[in-house]
Order: structure tokens, then C-alpha cells, then sequence
């Protein structure tokens, strides 16, 4: 059986900033945890702008169930981040 073709990812959010750390500890001493650019953008859809799952999945041109997967990565990689005082690191490529 063939797997489908992935298709194309839209992400249309290009952070400025991309690395947040806690206040007054030294980079070198940090782990990090890296959040790909898809996974901003699932999050930026569903909690900065409100859109129900199926139209953020659109918006990416994913299914329900695949934004559905993008989100809740990205949700489980900032709780990490928080709870165990890790870098945030976003990942700048396509």
C-alpha cells in the first residue's frame, strides 16, 4: 500500500523572534525545546485568532485530524518549555 503524498503545508507567520528563555539563566546552562514553524502557526490559528480546528485546517491546508496532531505537539513542547524551565526554540525553515 502507497502511503498519500503529503501535501504542502501552509504557514503563513514568520515570527520575528524566534527564542525565549527564562529570565536570568544563562543560555549555556539551558536545554531547549524546538518548535517547528507549523506548529507556531497551529498554535497561532487555534488560541491567538480563535478559529475552530477544521477552518485552522484549512487555513494549512491539512486535515482535521493532522492539524489536530500539529497542535497538540506543540502544546506538549511549550508545556515542557514552562514547567521544566527549558529554552524555546523556533525552528526557521520550511
Amino acid at each position: 500500500m502507497v502511503p498519500r503524498p503529503r501535501l504542502r503545508r501552509r504557514v503563513r507567520f514568520n515570527p520575528e523572534v524566534t527564542y525565549f528563555k527564562p529570565a536570568g539563566v544563562p543560555l549555556r546552562k539551558l536545554e531547549e525545546v524546538v518548535i517547528s514553524r507549523e506548529e507556531l502557526e497551529a498554535l497561532r490559528l487555534k488560541n491567538t485568532l480563535n478559529l475552530e480546528q477544521k477552518k485552522a485546517a484549512e487555513r494549512m491546508n491539512v486535515s482535521q485530524p493532522t492539524f489536530h496532531r500539529i497542535l497538540l505537539s506543540a502544546r506538549e513542547k511549550v508545556t515542557e518549555a514552562l514547567v521544566k524551565g527549558k529554552a524555546i526554540k523556533i525552528e526557521n525553515k520550511e
